[in-house]
């Protein structure tokens, strides 16, 4: 079975980068801009892994830091959501527009 090479992984990742970096910068939907933060997250973990399979001293280095940067993201998403849905209760919407105000 042929391997794709290391340059195919970094430019997935690329691309992976570009679209959630887009999305963030430019939805005003909260949850969707959340969306694009995993999307990122999710491109440097698979660098991650590329680099620890193909890289100069190959080993479980980039496996350990994709794990790391899973269990963080998914700790962010769980905060985040709970802080949108506290949001939505007293605004009614998800655009981040609105949401430039803490106090009422």
């Amino acid at each position: 079975m042929n391997e794709l090479p290391l340059p195919s992984y970094l430019i997935l990742a690329l691309i992976l980068f570009c679209i959630g970096l887009y999305g963030a910068l430019t939805k005003r939907n909260a949850v969707i801009v959340l969306i694009c933060i995993e999307l990122m997250l999710n491109a440097v973990n698979l660098n991650f892994v590329a680099f620890a399979k193909y890289g100069m001293t190959p080993g479980i280095d980039g496996q350990v830091f994709a794990l790391f940067i899973i269990t963080v993201a998914a700790a962010e998403a769980a905060v985040g959501l709970a802080i949108l849905f506290a949001l939505y209760r007293n605004k009614s919407t998800v655009d981040v527009d609105e949401m430039n105000r803490l106090k009422r």
